[in-house]
């Protein structure tokens, strides 16, 4: 909560400032019931229309005041609470895309995306509860215990002596409230993961058949969903009734005395009436001040899930040079006895080592799950190795900065995503690349005849994912991407799988004869995709089984040749 507190401090002045307004209606309000016991005791007996008129006057003048002050108020807090939620979701979302890869699948998706809607709405709305009812009910509150003690300290103490009972039920009940609304936004985080993978796996599900199944998964975390917001409902909801039935057997003993009081004349009627209508206020009040307890209760617990990801710390920051010095071998790509799990358990990667040296070219094939990807990633330093080292340039990747890092490569990961915009926009992807540079890179990657071929060309708007494009398309697409800002070094992370073999061939020559100066990496299932590649290494189970070109491990590479077999006859084809 501390850091959030931080995000409201630049607001201070205007919070100040809607405040003192607030605090300025509220006082103002109190004095209406007073004003009109002196009406009712003093005025009336005047028998004076124009004494009378005045005060009437001077009550709606009071009302209309403290009504003008509370709009003015109210709308000074929902800016600031807008204002404050903005700044605390923009710096959110930008820490977000700063997580590590293995910070993002700790956290997961499901659950960052809850952190940055669900879990800043609640804080969003409890800032600005505080600054309308926050002020509003403590002040009525004292307040109106003030006034009434003045006008009639024995009913007052009636009164009074509630209040005891009902500061102990908010403290019995509220302090539950932290744990059950965390377990509440854990069950959203649920919910949120499996609306995300049936919205992006759609298609597949209709096309197997499997609506009722997944409405049956959905409906499980939907019902658990349930069960935790009504127990904490329940649980929270009891304070309401509760403080009612306190506050209404307060009424219900100053009604009883007040009668016995002004039967004895040691009170009055209109001393009653206004009486009355302050302990209306304070009960009012009290249900308010229950409500922010319950708010809070669910805020600091969403301010909590949100500070965990604020103060994460950088897990892949910048080292120093004398820790991880270079190799100064003029090599482009260097992997040095490097190991790697993702649990920590069972190693994903075991004692990789190659290089890559200007001009040459590198090809990954392999099983499914043997650790092609997980390399890609590597080199990309979306993961620090567990052992070993890895060199960019002669430079190892922990010294390096991540834009500098970044600005390296071109890359087309697995699953990567297309967003809804024009091809253009698809392609340049915010960076500045001239029309020219878009329609150039999407040649070489055998797109330009697709995208002309409808009938408003690179303005044609792509759906989310690329869904109303091929496969193959969606391909392409995403290779023009990675190719438009000529990269040094362009990894195809099984990019071409829905391409034909014709196009395919096509995409190979068209990059050895444009990009020359561009180191390609290109992980693939298919011996076609790396057959010309310098280097291919051949991954099974984490470790490298085979290296060399294709005719070296043809000879050398048994699981290579049987690949090789299948999927051409163990001929060389273009």
């Amino acid at each position: 909560m501390k850091t959030l507190l931080k995000y409201l401090k630049p607001y201070f002045p205007r919070m100040s400032g809607g405040l003192i307004i607030k605090i300025a209606g509220t006082v103002v309000e109190l004095f209406i019931p007073y004003i009109l016991t002196h009406i009712l005791e003093t005025v009336i007996l005047t028998q004076k229309v124009s004494s009378i008129i005045f005060w009437g006057v001077l009550m709606v003048l009071c009302a209309a005041a403290a009504c003008v002050f509370n709009i003015i108020a109210n709308r000074m807090a929902a800016s600031v609470s807008r204002d404050f939620s903005e700044k605390v979701r923009h710096d959110l979302f930008a820490k977000t895309l700063r997580l590590s890869a293995a910070q993002t699948d700790k956290f997961t998706i499901a659950s960052l995306e809850s952190r940055i809607t669900t879990d800043t709405y609640n804080i969003h709305h409890f800032v600005g509860m505080m600054q309308r009812m926050g002020v509003r009910a403590p002040i009525i509150l004292i307040g109106g215990i003030i006034i009434t003690l003045i006008m009639d300290s024995y009913l007052s103490m009636v009164m009074i002596a509630t209040m005891p009972l009902l500061f102990i039920t908010v403290y019995l009940v509220s302090r539950n409230g932290i744990p059950l609304y965390k377990k509440v936004q854990q069950s959203v985080d649920k919910m949120i993961r499996v609306v995300r993978e049936d919205a992006q796996g759609i298609r597949v599900i209709k096309a197997l058949s499997k609506d009722k199944y997944e409405h049956k998964r959905y409906n499980e975390v939907n019902v658990g969903l349930v069960k935790d917001e009504k127990r904490a409902g329940i649980i929270m909801g009891s304070v309401h009734p509760i403080m009612n039935l306190f506050m209404n057997m307060g009424i219900v003993a100053v009604v009883a005395l007040s009668a016995a009081r002004v039967t004895n004349r040691l009170s009055t009627p209109e001393t009653v009436i206004a009486f009355m209508q302050y302990f209306t206020q304070i009960s009012m009040s009290m249900m308010a001040m229950s409500r922010i307890f319950t708010m809070a209760s669910k805020s600091i617990a969403s301010a909590n899930r949100i500070e965990e990801i604020l103060l994460s710390e950088d897990e892949l920051i910048e080292q120093s040079i004398e820790d991880y010095p270079q190799n100064n071998r003029g090599n482009i790509i260097e992997f040095r006895n490097v190991s790697f799990s993702y649990n920590g358990k069972k190693e994903d990667l075991s004692n990789i080592s190659f290089i890559i040296n200007p001009g040459e070219s590198l090809g990954i094939i392999g099983a499914t799950g043997s650790g092609k990807s997980t390399l890609i990633k590597l080199l990309l330093r979306l993961y620090d190795v567990d052992k070993g080292e890895i060199f960019l340039n002669g430079r190892n990747v922990r010294t390096i900065n991540r834009s500098e890092l970044y600005s390296n490569f071109g890359s087309v990961m697995q699953n990567d995503f297309l967003y809804n915009d024009t091809i253009m926009e698809n392609i340049k992807f915010g960076r500045d690349i001239s029309d020219d540079e878009v329609v150039e890179a999407a040649k070489i990657a055998q797109a330009h005849g697709f995208i002309s071929d409808f009938s408003d060309g690179y303005e044609h708007v792509l759906s989310q994912h690329g869904t109303n494009i091929s496969g193959g398309q969606k391909q392409r697409v995403l290779i023009s991407r990675a190719i438009a800002a000529k990269p040094r070094i362009l990894i195809l992370d099984d990019s071409s799988s829905a391409l034909d073999y014709k196009t395919e061939s096509a995409l190979r020559n068209a990059l050895n004869e444009n990009l020359t100066d561009t180191v390609l990496i290109n992980v693939a299932q298919r011996v076609s995709a790396v057959k010309g590649c310098s280097l291919i290494l051949v991954l099974d189970e984490g470790k490298i089984i085979g290296s060399g070109t294709h005719e070296e491990l043809l000879q050398s590479c048994k699981e290579y040749k049987e690949i090789s077999d299948s999927q051409m006859g163990g001929a060389i084809v273009e």
